[in-house]
């Protein structure tokens, strides 16, 4: 919603004859917000830290920016004051790691949001913003309509409503601000460092673990098929209860990739639907993280597949339906040795569904482990007789 501070007195309306009325066309619910924006005097912290000196928390308060943050829902702050001097009070009152990007100074605060948006590169439709000067949010306003503004008495309740509660909250959601704060340490360390790329990811200390989906991780499997498209192989998107059964089914493995480094984790970065067969695996999806690509992540997840079908003796058979934008997934299935060569392996796989799905075929050998990347993964390989 936009802080109605900002906006004038109601326009008085004519009534319309009935049989000129017209239904105006549902509205779709507004984004969800990604980033809640905060003031820090009197808004956050009660009082003003630099006339007041002890600014108290209030616990309710404290309780909001907790709930928002196992939610997922990142927090910043946008404050006139020194920047020290506030940071300071925030680490004493011990919320300061609740907080990405702070903007604490003397420039005018839709500078502060806007730069807290485009840094995190969320849309500003998913960026609020509460204060307790009218000024302030009418400003943001202005300059930035797209943010919604809360006045401050309204802090209590920002987690009842609809536009703080995120549909899904996964594993990775709880930990979602630790994941942007060691990503943010992540690019520092990229920046400064010299010398090949391929030394700067050795330094990372990267660890991939590869393993079967759990209950918990199910929600964050079918959150990566619905928002992953310019690494996913198919752009087929899997429901929540498509991936628990396919789950129990003896002859699949939906499989989760995590990856963590010295900075921190990543989270849930890939997932695969695997059917297995004793002649040949049909790998019905591969999704990964845009985020991971310059890891080599999609590189890594493929290669140690191929080793494993390579130690069953068993074909790979791939769904494969190009798009405009998973170019980068096109590449990696090539660049791994993937092709249209027809094989007889692949007879009695049933034939492909929807428009322009192809089906891309490799003969596995053995894979050389990731010079950059530790893989630990569960095995799939029967032992053959």
């Amino acid at each position: 919603m936009t802080d109605a501070s900002a906006e004038g007195p109601p326009k008085e309306r004519t009534k319309e004859p009935a049989k000129e009325r017209t239904k105006e066309p549902a509205k779709d619910p507004a984004p969800v917000v990604k980033c809640l924006v905060w003031d820090l005097d009197n808004t956050l912290w009660q009082g003003t830290l630099l006339e007041d000196g002890d600014v108290p928390l209030p616990d309710a308060i404290r309780d909001v920016v907790v709930e928002l943050d196992s939610r997922g829902v990142l927090q910043s702050v946008a404050s006139k004051n020194d920047h020290e001097t506030a940071w300071a009070r925030l680490e004493k009152l011990g919320i300061a790691d609740y907080f990405v990007l702070p903007q604490i100074g003397w420039g005018p605060k839709s500078d502060s949001v806007r730069h807290i948006a485009e840094t995190l590169n969320f849309a500003l439709t998913t960026i609020a913003f509460i204060d307790d000067q009218p000024a302030e949010r009418a400003e943001v306003t202005y300059h930035l309509p797209e943010v919604r503004c809360y006045p401050a008495e309204a802090a209590t309740e920002l987690p009842r409503l609809a536009e703080f509660t995120p549909p899904l909250q996964t594993v990775d959601s709880r930990r979602r601000r630790q994941m942007y704060q060691a990503g943010f340490r992540r690019e520092a360390a990229r920046a400064e460092a010299t010398g090949p790329d391929e030394d700067f990811l050795r330094s990372l200390e990267l660890d991939m673990r590869i393993g079967r989906a759990t209950d918990e991780e199910l929600s964050r499997v079918e959150e990566l098929t619905l928002r992953t498209s310019q690494m996913n192989a198919t752009g087929v998107h899997y429901s929540d209860a498509d991936l628990r059964r396919l789950r129990t089914d003896p002859a699949h493995e939906v499989l989760v990739v995590t990856l963590t480094d010295r900075f921190g984790p990543h989270g849930a970065v890939g997932v695969l639907l695997l059917e297995r067969r004793p002649e040949v695996w049909h790998l019905k999806l591969l999704a990964t993280s845009c985020r991971v690509v310059s890891f080599g992540a999609g590189a890594t997840i493929l290669n140690w597949l191929i080793d494993e079908a390579a130690r069953a003796g068993a074909h790979l058979v791939a769904d494969f339906r190009p798009t405009d934008r998973n170019r980068m997934m096109e590449v990696a299935y090539r660049f791994a040795g993937f092709d249209e060569t027809p094989c007889p392996c692949a007879a009695d796989l049933p034939g492909p569904t929807g428009a322009g799905l192809q089906r891309l075929h490799l003969r596995p050998g053995p894979r050389p482990a990731s010079t950059t990347v530790r893989v630990r993964a569960v095995a799939l390989h029967p032992t053959r007789t």
